[in-house]
């Protein structure tokens, strides 16, 4: 795909997207420019529908919304605040250590680097680009399912993981790009383009997408 195309292609996205509700990470961001809500926030919504995950943010920020306070919080609080996030239990141990590792080594202040971002347990380039992006206003491509799938299958990039596919669109999408691609597709994936039977014939993309890997479409 060339510049104009991609240009085309993002323009596309972004039609489709009006109206939709964006990723409820990005709604929050958009509420709240928090860097430490939005660390919090996207660890939650791992393994987790959206809705599941606003629920939980609320009742945890509720309760604490600082490092210093969330660490006051007992796994069992945290706990039942959570539930029912995917993998809640190990969650509720998780984000007291994160917010630990804040107070003693970063001055309670969510570090805006991608290695120190990467040095707190269980956050990996998904998360950690995600809070450059959204909480810092850096320019990171965040790779989930969606922008892994839909990638490979508008052949923008051809490869097989996801820490594959952010090395490829950064060589691939121009910069500009970056940080509103994650949005755009994820919102996409989950109305048009899933992971089953995407819904090619009511696609934007159609005349730009090659259909890669699809072999089922409605």
């Amino acid at each position: 795909m060339d510049r104009k195309e991609i240009d085309l292609l993002v323009h596309r996205l972004e039609v489709s997207a009006g109206g939709a509700d964006f990723p409820i990470v990005t709604q929050l961001a958009e509420r709240q420019h928090d860097p430490f809500k939005i660390l919090i926030s996207t660890v939650l919504s791992l393994r987790t529908k959206d809705e599941v995950t606003g629920k939980a943010t609320e009742k945890l920020f509720r309760l604490a919304s600082t490092p210093e306070g969330m660490m006051k919080l007992s796994e069992e609080e945290i706990r039942q605040a959570i539930y029912p996030v995917g993998f809640y239990r190990n969650k509720a141990r998780q984000i007291p250590e994160i917010c630990r590792a804040l107070v003693e080594r970063f001055f309670s202040r969510v570090p805006d680097t991608l290695e120190d971002l990467l040095s707190l347990k269980g956050v990996g380039r998904k998360t950690a680009n995600l809070v450059l992006s959204l909480g810092y206003g850096q320019e990171a491509i965040c790779v989930d399912t969606h922008v892994h799938r839909i990638s490979n299958r508008l052949g923008l990039v051809k490869t097989k993981t996801p820490e594959q596919t952010e090395f490829a669109l950064q060589d691939t999408l121009p910069r500009c790009y970056w940080s509103r691609y994650n949005t755009l597709l994820v919102s996409f994936g989950q109305r048009v383009c899933r992971p089953v039977s995407p819904l090619c014939s009511s696609c934007l993309l159609g005349d730009l997408c090659p259909r890669i890997s699809v072999t089922s479409h409605r």
